[in-house]
């Protein structure tokens, strides 16, 4: 079974890149790992990406060295085993908002003793019953769970969400941190940058990574400052379009 890299980079306090995929297409998952990502997150929440193709991603990034992370719809046993299931790196679950909610991820992501994922030999994740049956120690050690904190009830129990065990980055969602206290998409108002800034000291103080999302490489940078270590810079769709309108104003111009 394969160290999983980008769980050690964030243990030995580096700071990892990467970005949301919308895209399907496998290549644009080998151009993420060719342009030196750490990691891409597969987004099934946002994005309008089927299993089969999320599982031909993994298969790409697995050819580059980029971790392929899977963003889950909601908080749901099955969701989340099937984006293990079909070899991810790791997977991000959205809106969590209690202990009790991150205590349900993590025994959605393990196996027992740690949780009670549903246990198939017969997945990528376990060769296809070729990696045996005495891997199930070794999936829960190299498995990355990352949680979203994204609503005013998250920031309020987040002193209590990061006594949870087995999370390895708790990932703050801007926009809809923004939404959540009224001011929705104005993320670099001075009110969403103070909570996130005292929620980082808060995880960062239990011992665990902060993630969370910039526009472009300027925020990116300023959440590393503050301590951020697991950032994702754009998403895919979004990059291609400022790239190509970049592209079409230096023409005509």
């Amino acid at each position: 079974m394969r160290q999983n890299e980008l769980k050690q980079k964030i243990k030995q306090g580096e700071t990892v890149l990467g970005l949301f995929m919308n895209c399907a297409y496998p290549a644009f998952m080998e151009i993420c790992g060719h342009a030196g990502f750490d990691f891409a997150v597969i987004d099934m929440e946002h994005g309008p990406l089927h299993p089969l193709a999320a599982e031909d991603l993994c298969r790409a990034a697995d050819c580059v060295g980029i971790a392929p992370i899977v963003r889950v719809r909601k908080n749901d046993g099955p969701q989340i085993q099937r984006a293990l299931d079909i070899g991810s790196a790791g997977v991000q679950i959205p809106q969590i908002e209690s202990k009790i909610d991150a205590e349900i991820a993590v025994k959605s992501s393990k196996y027992s003793p740690l949780g009670a994922r549903g246990l198939s030999f017969a997945t990528r994740a376990g060769r296809y019953t070729a990696a045996g049956v005495d891997i199930t120690d070794k999936l829960n050690e190299e498995s990355l769970v990352v949680i979203h904190i994204e609503g005013k009830g998250g920031i309020e129990n987040l002193a209590e969400i990061v006594t949870v065990p087995h999370i390895d980055v708790i990932f703050l969602g801007p926009y809809d941190l923004s939404q959540s206290i009224g001011i929705p998409g104005q993320v670099r108002d001075r009110r969403v940058i103070d909570m996130m800034q005292e929620a980082v000291q808060t995880i960062r103080k239990a011992g665990k990574a902060a993630g969370t999302f910039a526009d472009n490489p300027e925020i990116a940078k300023q959440w590393i400052d503050a301590g951020v270590q697991y950032v994702a810079v754009g998403v895919d769709v979004a990059v291609f379009l400022r790239a190509c309108q970049s592209l079409v104003k230096s023409v005509r111009n």
